[in-house]
């Protein structure tokens, strides 16, 4: 009798054992939600100096991924493929110009990327993204803020969306390798972004 009371700890003990690092892998696995960037509902847009006036532009096609961390904002991420064909300034004959070898060159450069290196919550809803931006082949380091607006449903029952609104920042266009036209056109080229992704 006393061979059957020992061997049932025994037998719990060895599974908790076994099963032990298991568990305490699912419990510390981290809280990521992964976002689709809906372009549709987004906006990347620019500003740039030309002579005595401002030009506005934006980007139409683009995708990528928002992952949040719901445990630890400092963890989430975030990348964008935007394709440099896409430019629109609402001038057909500007537009040509820009996808040409004079701006962004898009036959050799296709694509510009943003892939994040770090989140920062610098107050409640106030992030500060940093990453890489890569433009017709070069690779710079930029900073800039935003404003986690939080999740919300979405149109379609079960779908949840979530929203990053007014994040600005400015690059140097030299930096990136597109120098034409200085003095007519601004060295300082302003960003914005507006993001919704759903879930």
């Amino acid at each position: 009798m006393t061979h059957h009371v020992l061997r049932v700890p025994a037998l719990v003990l060895g599974l908790g054992l076994a099963l032990g690092p298991y568990v305490a892998l699912r419990a510390e696995a981290p809280a990521v939600d992964t976002y689709t960037i809906d372009s549709a509902h987004s906006h990347l847009g620019f500003r740039v100096r030309r002579l005595a006036a401002k030009i506005s532009g934006r980007f139409t096609d683009f995708s990528g991924k928002v992952h949040v961390d719901t445990k630890d904002i400092s963890k989430s991420s975030v990348e964008v493929t935007i394709q440099a064909a896409s430019i629109n300034t609402d001038n057909d004959t500007r537009d040509k110009h820009l996808r040409s070898v004079d701006f962004f060159d898009v036959a050799k450069y296709p694509t510009l990327t943003f892939k994040s290196t770090g989140v920062k919550e610098v107050e409640k809803g106030k992030l500060q993204v940093t990453g890489v931006l890569t433009i017709c082949g070069v690779a710079k380091t930029i900073s800039f803020p935003i404003t986690n607006v939080g999740t919300h449903a979405g149109t379609k029952a079960g779908t949840v969306v979530i929203g990053f609104v007014d994040g600005h920042l400015s690059v140097n266009r030299n930096d990136f390798n597109i120098k034409t036209y200085r003095g007519a056109i601004g060295d300082e080229v302003e960003i914005r972004l507006d993001i919704e992704a759903w879930k």
